[in-house]
């Protein structure tokens, strides 16, 4: 691992340590770098801000091992270990999920989500276009972005009582289902 890749890794720590300690928006980047020993030049080496620190911890430990599970069309599989990794650190992002406004927890997410599932769409399928001109693999990139964060917003904030194999049946139900089909089976 080189000395870059250790230091944002000490950084990323670091501020899940202080997440123990203290919410998030009362952590500063004084309290980050002091944590992990480093001083405030090194942090800005590496960071713009603390919310680019969560953004770093979500494409590392919750987006980064799923890659390989997507790119051989395991994509239930994926979603377990999504809630899984989550549920490991459910105090951590507990915590983060309570960030609202500009750089929330929920923003960052969707986010992070989003270029994934573009990135994945693009290496699957190119730049086509399906059906319409309008459907593009960015915009249907940013809706199952949109519909995933919701499902990972509320599980955490409900507590994250549903299994992480629950939840994920739960998200696949709903997407793999019109609204004109569930209103069917719940009419029957």
């Amino acid at each position: 691992m080189s000395s870059s890749a250790i230091t944002k890794s000490a950084l990323c720590d670091s501020l899940k340590k202080l997440c123990e300690q203290k919410p998030f928006d009362k952590i500063s980047i004084s309290d980050i770098t002091g944590e992990c020993g480093l001083n405030r030049q090194s942090f800005y080496y590496h960071f713009q801000d603390k919310y680019e620190v969560v953004e770093r911890i979500i494409k590392d430990e919750i987006l980064q091992p799923i890659r390989p599970l997507l790119q051989n069309d395991m994509i239930d599989e994926s979603m377990i270990l999504i809630f899984s990794n989550l549920q490991k650190e459910k105090e951590f992002y507990t915590k983060l999920a309570k960030t609202t406004g500009q750089n929330s927890f929920e923003e960052i997410v969707r986010k992070c989500v989003e270029e994934l599932l573009l990135e994945f769409m693009i290496s699957k399928t190119g730049e086509k276009v399906v059906k319409d001109r309008w459907l593009t693999p960015a915009m249907i990139a940013k809706y199952y972005a949109q519909s995933m964060t919701f499902v990972v917003m509320n599980w955490i904030q409900s507590g994250m009582l549903l299994s992480p194999k629950e939840i994920a049946e739960v998200y696949d139900y709903i997407i793999t289902r019109s609204m004109q089909d569930i209103i069917d089976e719940l009419k029957e």
